[in-house]
């Protein structure tokens, strides 16, 4: 691999910003833990579950610079993105997209159409995200069949938790990027006033086409912007709150002259009422209420397709403390209803659908000893799902998916902790995967379903590791999942017109896909590290590392699974001082030359990142000046999860940032 001369591009922008805080708690050997509130109804400190669960906090996500959660995560071991566009990337999970990692804001689902296809967007911007969290395998069944894979939450603060110390306090950043010529502002405020607490947030986002080794990727351009107000009122140990949530995108498809126009309106409420009545502590009531809407059009405006989704989301819990044997518990219900419709002027991609599903679930913890805990939890639901297929015939179909799981916690020493888990989680055939039926812009494929398909169930089990050696530290996880009825989009190697009508070679324009179902089998590891190499009273350098690596393939030498992330190695170092910090982070990411019919293998890289992060006046607290690079080698890299990485599409090369911000 050809290094080429690192040349730093470096811009200066305004702003006025402000830090958003994860809770944190001082663990074992004085490390400081993030308290996690998405791996169970009980908030507990990320290593007190049976599952990895990682946090990304604030500092980590304004360091990273981008524009989606997947590429604020792109360090997470286990974690990759769709990298289908600038404007959408969503996160994958061990292997696990779309239908099988549910995307949060603030535990409430994100009620957008990022499932359905590669090319949309999540409406949550990384510029007003406090902290995500990231909780991968079982411990995710409290949010759903559509959790297998794992739960990405955004926590904002949107509906303030807590009431807030001070009167005001708040936080603005402006950054500029050279791949794009891109520019961004964001910032967020909390307040109290009385028994009131308030929450303000808002952002802009400007980014052209993105340069690449191989030039300019056309029609990669991005614009986003969003605003929000919430509030809650307390009175006693309980409280009342509720937001407005609005979110605008306009971006281009880069593997097609298409560009999607969003938009997005959400109401969001979580209320906290203490109840104190015997074993009966809390009863928590979160609920969600989103119109969605997106156009894909073409260069001149015109509109090919109007995509619409109507989303409530409801969840009632009641949180006991010790009954018997058991230390805490929590007893839940959950109704959603989903309306969805994907249209065109000449064929439609989905004729409308309505998705009610109906849920109870329970989590609760044993300490069997001291150092031996077990964490249960079971989830049965009712869905029912109406739509009209290809065959013009109104389908019903409903479903009673049952789902649980099991992990024992081990505290085997002081600094050694050992979890397994156990889970079987169902999960029933998404409304494209039963009725889509016509031709889909973005992504250039006609995709037909199948309403005859069945329930899908993943069986799992994973180990995991937690070490503190001293100084070092070390998390891992090794894990395997056998799909019965794994549903996939099967490339036919076809290709069809707008009106469908499908033939080999060069027929139509959009690749013929059709929904099937087959069993597979996924397994992978992952782990990271750290550890200091040099403590003085001036700083602290400390190294860091990071693997995974994910194989699936389908039952009986059926190959491999479309579209898996790929292996990644990877290393640096950082030093970390009152005034200033850097790092860097060198990753190698592996080739992917087993890959399923009709995709093309993905060359593997070295990706070098590298941040440097100024705190000059000591009398101006908060304010802090970024230096953030990326692909420092301007290496051509290529996203093998991409569906469109097949047709020319590179990620973006070498990317200077500077990011100024400032807390009051």
């Amino acid at each position: 691999m050809t290094y080429r001369t690192l040349l730093l591009h470096t811009a200066a922008f305004a702003c006025a910003a402000l830090p958003a805080f994860a809770q944190t708690t001082v663990g074992p050997n004085g490390r400081v833990e993030s308290v996690v509130v998405t791996a169970s109804p009980i908030a507990e400190n990320a290593d007190q579950f049976s599952t990895i669960v990682d946090v990304v906090d604030r500092d980590e996500i304004l360091q990273q610079g981008g524009s989606n959660l997947a590429d604020a995560l792109k360090d997470v071991p286990g974690v990759a993105g769709t990298g289908f566009a600038a404007g959408a990337s969503r996160p994958v999970i061990r292997g696990m997209d779309a239908t099988r990692v549910k995307v949060l804001e603030d535990g409430i689902s994100s009620s957008d159409v990022s499932d359905i296809g590669p090319d949309h967007g999540v409406p949550i911007d990384p510029m007003i995200t406090q902290k995500i969290e990231v909780v991968r395998g079982a411990a995710a069944l409290r949010y759903g069949s559509e959790a297998i894979g794992g739960v990405v939450n955004a926590i904002n603060n949107r509906v303030p938790l807590t009431l807030p110390g001070q009167p005001i306090s708040a936080e603005g950043n402006a950054s500029y990027d050279s791949v794009s010529e891109g520019s961004q502002v964001g910032a967020m405020a909390d307040g109290s006033a009385g028994n009131f607490a308030f929450h303000a947030d808002g952002f802009i986002r400007r980014a052209s086409d993105y340069d690449t080794p191989l030039g300019t990727q056309e029609n990669s351009y991005s614009h986003t912007d969003g605003l929000s107000g919430g509030g809650s009122y307390f009175f006693g140990d309980s409280r009342v709150g509720a937001a407005a949530v609005l979110y605008n995108a306009n971006y281009g498809i880069p593997s097609d002259t298409t560009h999607i126009v969003m938009q997005q309106t959400k109401l969001m409420t979580d209320d906290s009422f203490a109840i104190g009545l015997g074993p009966l502590k809390t009863i928590n009531v979160q609920g969600g209420y989103a119109w969605y809407r997106h156009t894909e059009n073409e260069p001149d405006n015109s509109v090919d397709s109007t995509f619409k989704n109507k989303e409530a989301d409801g969840r009632v819990e009641a949180l006991f403390d010790a009954m018997g044997p058991f230390a805490n518990t929590a007893l839940g219900v959950q109704i959603q209803n989903r309306e969805y419709s994907a249209l065109g002027d000449d064929s439609a991609y989905l004729f409308p659908t309505i998705t009610q599903t109906q849920a109870g679930y329970i989590f609760t913890e044993v300490p069997f000893t001291p150092k031996l805990k077990l964490q249960a939890s079971g989830r049965a639901e009712l869905v029912h799902i109406t739509g009209t297929p290809a065959s013009d015939a109104y389908t019903s179909r409903n479903f009673a998916p049952l789902s649980g799981s099991a992990g024992l916690l081990w505290d085997a020493t002081d600094n050694l902790k050992l979890g397994l888990t156990a889970s079987t989680t169902a999960r029933v055939p998404f409304q494209t995967e039963l009725f889509a039926r016509g031709g889909h812009d973005g992504p250039d494929t006609f995709e037909t379903g199948d309403p005859t398909l069945r329930m899908e169930r993943a069986n799992s089990l994973e180990g995991t590791l937690r070490a503190n050696l001293g100084t070092v530290h070390f998390e891992g996880s090794l894990w395997g999942t056998h799909f019965n009825h794994y549903i996939y989009g099967n490339l036919t190697g076809r290709t069809c017109t707008d009106d469908g009508d499908c033939g080999p070679g060069d027929f139509g324009d959009l690749r013929e896909l059709n929904y099937a179902q087959r069993n597979a089998n996924f397994w992978g590891m992952e782990g990271k590290a750290d550890a200091p190499v040099l403590t003085r009273e001036s700083g602290t350098l400390n190294a860091n590392m990071l693997a995974d690596y994910v194989q699936a393939t389908f039952s009986n030498g059926g190959g491999a699974v479309p579209r898996i992330q790929p292996w990644r190695v990877g290393g640096g170092l950082t030093w970390n001082s009152k005034m200033f910090d850097a790092g860097f982070l060198v990753l190698g990411v592996g080739a992917r030359n087993s890959v399923a019919a009709f995709e093309l293998p993905t060359e593997g890289y070295i990706d070098l990142d590298a941040h440097a992060a100024l705190r000059p006046f000591p009398d101006l607290a908060g304010f802090e000046i970024d230096l953030v690079a990326h692909n420092l080698t301007d290496e051509i890299e290529r996203d093998a999860v991409a569906f469109n990485k097949d047709e020319g599409v590179v990620m973006p090369g070498r990317d200077i940032r500077i990011v100024l911000r400032q807390a009051l």
